[in-house]
């Protein structure tokens, strides 16, 4: 595998697919997280996340981008941070992109439209058959070769939210210019 890109925002080739992403699937620790976890004396365990990321995802809902979270985590506090930013999640799966054909297959979302947000190796099956496989600044190097953009933020400090925002100024751009072009 080649790297496709250096650690630069994207080009406008880059920001055009930006603009046909019609779903951003996260994966949650190392993407939402620092991929730390602290455990308290009786066992449980608690991660640290931004807020900004949240606020990243509803300018991407007002959009119209659909998002979501696929861990292979089997905590609850993933499902819990997720409720409480509103976003589907499916967690605890064994093979991520399996249940993402299947979950795209549901949609009727073509796997080119779709944007993946990774840091580690069982992330390199869906970043490797997406449209726009991304992965976080401190991510393993097995899989930043397949990146197509990577992030200059790290997992766990707004790298989710420097995805949104790319997506949601792609979108605009791309509505500035057909606006110009029927105007």
């Amino acid at each position: 595998m080649t790297r496709r890109s250096a650690r630069s925002r994207p080009g406008p080739l880059s920001r055009a697919r930006l603009a046909t992403v019609r779903l951003a699937v996260f994966d949650f620790d190392g993407v939402f997280t620092d991929n730390r976890v602290t455990v308290d004396q009786d066992g449980r365990e608690s991660v640290t996340c931004t807020r900004a990321d949240g606020l990243g995802l509803e300018a991407l809902r007002r959009e119209g981008v659909d998002a979501m979270v696929l861990s292979t985590e089997k905590n609850p506090v993933v499902a819990r941070r997720c409720e409480k930013l509103k976003l589907p999640c499916v967690h605890g799966v064994a093979d991520k992109w399996k249940a993402l054909e299947e979950i795209l297959r549901e949609r009727g979302v073509e796997a080119a439209r779709v944007l993946y947000l990774g840091n580690d190796v069982n992330d390199a099956g869906c970043l490797e058959r997406v449209g726009v496989p991304v992965c976080v600044a401190d991510s393993h190097p097995a899989v930043l070769p397949v990146a197509r953009f990577i992030t200059r933020r790290r997992g766990g400090d707004g790298a989710v939210r420097e995805v949104c925002d790319l997506i949601v100024e792609a979108r605009r751009a791309g509505a500035r210019g057909r606006e110009g072009r029927n105007g």
